[in-house]
């Protein structure tokens, strides 16, 4: 009895025992070195003076600029963003069939407005399919690219999906990069 009750100490402290790690080579492709404080950093001034990208992929779970508000609610998309933001680029992805996003300019208060629709996939059906104007009305449908006189100021909604007069993917990643 008195035997046993000086092997639990051992026992323990030989269970408290860190493992051997082995040295690693010099020639070890997974050796990290660390990268110096040299690195130039980007400005803010310069990211301000061109484009700004507004991504919301999947793996990208936090909106990359402020200002951009997003919502999702019965396959519906909405962001809205302030118009003294422009000219952006914003990602988006459809993940179910028949989804629509709208895109709410506030603010919006130039002539003309100018947008795009960018994809990887050439098969993938999508268009803007109306422009709701300050004043209330509607307009469409379009293309994948709109050029568009906007009578007065206010808030401009860019609606996209996909056409029922085309066939191909409505599912997918996408860009729309507005002026």
């Amino acid at each position: 009895m008195k035997k046993s009750l000086l092997l639990i100490p051992l026992i323990i402290i030989s269970c408290k025992k860190e493992a051997n790690v082995p040295e690693v080579s010099g020639k070890d492709s997974t050796v990290v070195t660390e990268m110096p404080d040299s690195v130039q950093k980007t400005d803010s001034a310069a990211l301000k003076k061109r484009d700004s990208i507004i991504n919301n992929a999947p793996a990208t779970k936090e909106v990359l600029r402020k200002g951009v508000m997003r919502s999702e609610k019965e396959g519906q998309i909405v962001r809205t963003a302030d118009a003294s933001q422009l000219p952006f680029t914003l990602g988006e992805e459809f993940t179910k069939d028949d989804q629509e996003l709208i895109l709410k300019l506030t603010h919006y208060d130039q002539p003309n407005i100018k947008a795009k629709i960018s994809t990887k996939d050439k098969d993938f059906n999508i268009r803007f399919n109306q422009i709701k104007l300050p004043n209330g009305d509607y307009d469409g449908p379009f293309g994948r690219e709109i050029t568009y006189e906007t009578p007065g100021k206010g808030e401009v909604w860019l609606i996209i999906g996909k056409s029922n007069m085309a066939s191909g993917n409505t599912k997918g990643n996408f860009t729309v990069s507005v002026e």
